[in-house]
């Protein structure tokens, strides 16, 4: 591709929720000829997924408020406005031609600054309801990007439905008839708390799997997140049910290919690569004090045939091996076939289409 000289500056700092569908768009971008540059943090995630990737990044050292104790909310704060002249700074230096945020506190100084510099501004929404950052921001963005269609709400006349960035490799995977095709022996379930694992999960799963007949257990790889893997692996070898445990999973579209169920969380960005791919799902929403997202996407899911919606109140070791048994292989191809039909796999090209308008205006 011919460099075009157009220069993106991509936001998104923590966990894999934000980075990976930033990835994607760093992917699209660059294959378009644009420059790719990130801000994140220097403690989050981002600092080996994005030099990994081949992408120049800036840190800001700058974490959350809520939630930790007053000490903690005062160095927040501290950093927090020292933050507004770093990104100031790299914004100066990096000169972008737009600037993308892809939800997260690391985009609220990176979007003030680039509003403060004349620099478009375009935020990344994942779920229905705008995103505390992304609320905060809507006033200075030019454009807000949702995931799911939505009451807009504030950011009603800036708001556009694009779907969510998935990595390319998700979206080539194809329909899944050809892949569960060429699936046999037991059942394959994939386990996935997110990027820092599931606590829940790890705890009811193996209980779960030797509550069923020994011949009807299925195939299992667990992703555990780096700080539970040694209880899980302990958890797996007290049940008598064999299992893959792995820390972190940096190869998903392989593990959705050869799977045949996932049994996990119901973030925004896990919906729209389970959709894009077409796997069947097991959805065990995260409990929050705040927000109902995931409990909606779940039902949003479950409503079209394309998951099983467990809420976590549900969740047993007996309801989820009551709940195995009923799935064999076509049970899930043809919820896989349902997820597939809901998937959005031209999000990255209506981001970027959003992208190039933005210079151009």
């Amino acid at each position: 591709m011919t460099p075009t000289g157009k220069r993106l500056l991509i936001m998104a700092a923590g966990t894999g929720g934000h980075i990976f569908p930033g990835l994607a768009i760093a992917d699209t971008m660059r294959a378009r000829g644009w420059q790719v540059s990130w801000l994140g943090t220097t403690h989050g995630m981002e600092r080996d997924l994005v030099p990994r990737h081949g992408v120049e990044m800036d840190s800001i050292v700058f974490a959350g408020l809520r939630g930790k104790g007053l000490a903690h909310t005062v160095k927040g704060v501290w950093r927090m406005i020292a933050s507004f002249g770093a990104c100031f700074r790299i914004i100066g230096r990096r000169q972008p031609d737009v600037v993308l945020g892809m939800g997260g506190y690391v985009t609220v100084p990176g979007g003030a600054m680039a509003r403060l510099r004349g620099v478009p501004l375009a935020l990344v929404n994942a779920d229905a309801a705008l995103l505390l950052s992304n609320k905060t921001l809507t006033p200075l963005a030019d454009k807000v990007l949702f995931g799911f269609p939505a009451d807009f709400g504030k950011a009603a006349g800036k708001a556009e439905v694009t779907g969510n960035p998935v990595r390319k490799e998700i979206i080539a995977l194809g329909e899944p008839a050809s892949r569960y095709a060429g699936h046999s022996g037991p059942l394959r379930i994939l386990v996935v708390g997110g990027s820092l694992g599931a606590k829940v999960l790890n705890e009811c799963v193996p209980a779960a799997l030797a509550k069923l007949p020994a011949d009807r257990r299925p195939r299992v790889t667990h992703q555990s997140g780096k700080q539970h893997i040694d209880a899980l692996r302990a958890a797996y070898a007290q049940s008598g049910v064999e299992a893959e445990v792995v820390d972190f999973i940096d190869d998903m579209p392989r593990r959705y290919a050869d799977a045949d169920l996932v049994i996990c969380r119901a973030g925004a960005i896990t919906v729209s690569e389970l959709t894009a791919a077409g796997v069947a799902s097991v959805l065990v929403p995260l409990v929050a004090s705040t927000t109902s997202h995931q409990r909606d996407n779940a039902k949003w899911m479950a409503q079209s045939n394309a998951a099983v919606h467990l809420p976590q109140t549900g969740l047993t070791p007996d309801s989820l091996a009551a709940l195995l048994q009923t799935l064999d292989r076509p049970a899930c191809l043809k919820m896989a076939q349902a997820a597939y039909e809901q998937g959005r796999r031209n999000a990255n090209e209506a981001i970027a289409q959003v992208l190039e308008r933005l210079v151009k205006q």
